[in-house]
C-alpha cells in the first residue's frame, strides 16, 4: 500500500486516454473511473500500463485513474457512484460493505499477502513465538489484524505477552532500535531498510542482516489488492460487458508488467516520479511475485483464501461477522480470461522473480 516517507506525493486526478491500438472499437468510448487506494506507484503498474499501452482504448474504454490518499476509502467512492471500479485490500473493502456500501469483488489480482514483520538477525526472533516479551510494531488502522492473528495462533495476547508499539509508515523506529520487530510490506518498507547505510560498515544493509516473518508463513495472511464494483451498477444493462472489458485490459496490463518490468517502471514514473526508479523497480518485482503464479488465472478468487481473510478480519474486529450475500464473483474475471484466449499466459506458472540490486535511497 502506501507507506512511504519520501517526498510528499501530490494528490490529484490522472485522466489520460490510452493510445489507440490495433482492434480499437469504433463505438463511442465508455467513460470509466478507477479509484486507487493510494498514490501512483508500481503497486498499480498494471493499470497504468493498460492505460499507457492503449489496452483500455482497444476495449472501447476511456479510463480515468484517480490516486488514493489516507482519507480516501475506495469502497465508499465506488458505492457513491464517483467511480465504477476500485482497488483495495479485501478487508478494507469488506468493512464498508458490512456498513452498507454497495461493493462486490470482481477480480482478485493479488494472490498472496506482502505483509511482514522484520527483525535484526541477532535479535533472536525467528518465529512468531519469539515475539513474546518483545517490542512489536504495527501501523494500526486494521493492518494489525494479520499480526495479532499470528500472535494468538501461538498463544500470545497482543500487548500482554509482548509490547505493541504504534509504528509510523516508515522504518525509522526500527533502524533506531526502538522496535524489535517492525511491520513492513515486502515491496516497500523492507526495501527501505536495504536502501539505508549500515553505520557499522558504511555499506548498505544486507538481507542477511535481517530476519523476516511473513504472514503467509504464519498462516494468517489476508488477501490484498482486489478490483471491485457496485452490484447495482453491474446490474444495469451493458455494465457487466463493460466490466469484462475493463478486467481484460487490466489483466493485459499486469501480464505486460510481468514480462516487461523495465518498461512498466518507466510507465509508472511518467505518472508519478515521487518514488525513485530503483525503489519502483524493486516494488514492481515484488508485486509481480504477489500476483504470479495465479493458479486459476489472474483475477480469479480462491475461496479458501477469501474465507481465511474473513476469519482473520473477524478475529481482528475489522468485521463483525462473515459477509452476507455475494461478496465476490469469479464469472466476470473468467469471461475476461476466456476473451484473452488460450494462447495467452494468464497464469504465469513458470514465473520467477528477477534479481534487483538496490542502491542508497532507492535511486
Amino acid at each position: 500500500m502506501k507507506r512511504m516517507k519520501f517526498a510528499a506525493l501530490a494528490a490529484g486526478v490522472i485522466a489520460l486516454a490510452g493510445c489507440t491500438g490495433g482492434g480499437a472499437t469504433t463505438a463511442p468510448a465508455v467513460d470509466i473511473t478507477l479509484q486507487l487506494q493510494w498514490f501512483p506507484q508500481a503497486q498499480f503498474a498494471g493499470y497504468y500500463a493498460a492505460l499507457d499501452k492503449g489496452f483500455y482504448t482497444e476495449e472501447g474504454l476511456n479510463v480515468t485513474i484517480k490516486p488514493g490518499a489516507v482519507e480516501i476509502v475506495p469502497a465508499t467512492v465506488v458505492a457513491s457512484g464517483q467511480a465504477q471500479f476500485g482497488i483495495s485490500w479485501v478487508p478494507r473493502m469488506l468493512a464498508p460493505r458490512e456498513s452498507g456500501a454497495d461493493v462486490q469483488i470482481i477480480g482478485q489480482v493479488f494472490q498472496r499477502s506482502g505483509t511482514l514483520q522484520v527483525s535484526w538477525a541477532d535479535a533472536g526472533i525467528d518465529s512468531p513465538e519469539d515475539w513474546a516479551g518483545k517490542r512489536v510494531g504495527t501501523w494500526g488502522f486494521g493492518n494489525e489484524a494479520e499480526l495479532y492473528a499470528a500472535m494468538r495462533k501461538v498463544g500470545q495476547e497482543p500487548d500482554v505477552d509482548n509490547t505493541i508499539v504504534p509504528q509510523q509508515f516508515d522504518m525509522n523506529a526500527f533502524v533506531n532500535g526502538e522496535i524489535d520487530a517492525a511491520q513492513a510490506m515486502i515491496y516497500n518498507e523492507y526495501a527501505q531498510v536495504l536502501e539505508a547505510i549500515n553505520p557499522d560498515t558504511g555499506e548498505l544493509y544486507q538481507a542477511e542482516d535481517l530476519t523476516v516473518i511473513s504472514m503467509e508463513s504464519a498462516g494468517t495472511a489476508m488477501l490484498q489488492d482486489a478490483i471491485f464494483a457496485s452490484e447495482a451498477w453491474l446490474a444495469e444493462e451493458g455494465n457487466e460487458d463493460v466490466a469484462v472489458r475493463f478486467l481484460k485490459a487490466s489483466f493485459r496490463g499486469w501480464m505486460h508488467c510481468r514480462d516487461n518490468i523495465d518498461e512498466c517502471v518507466q510507465i509508472v514514473l511518467k505518472y508519478d516520479a515521487a518514488l525513485p526508479k530503483g525503489h519502483q523497480t524493486w516494488q514492481l518485482n515484488e508485486i509481480n511475485a504477489l500476483i504470479w503464479p495465479s493458479p486459476d488465472g489472474i483475477g480469479i478468487m480462491d475461496a479458501a483464501a477469501f474465507d481465511r481473510t474473513v476469519a482473520v478480519a473477524v478475529e481482528g474486529e475489522i468485521l463483525k461477522a462473515a459477509p452476507t450475500g455475494t461478496a465476490f464473483r469469479n464469472d466476470l474475471a473468467q469471461s475476461a480470461l476466456d476473451a484473452l484466449g488460450s494462447d495467452v499466459d494468464t497464469k504465469g506458472a513458470s514465473y520467477q522473480k528477477a534479481e534487483v540490486t538496490l542502491t542508497e535511497g532507492g535511486k
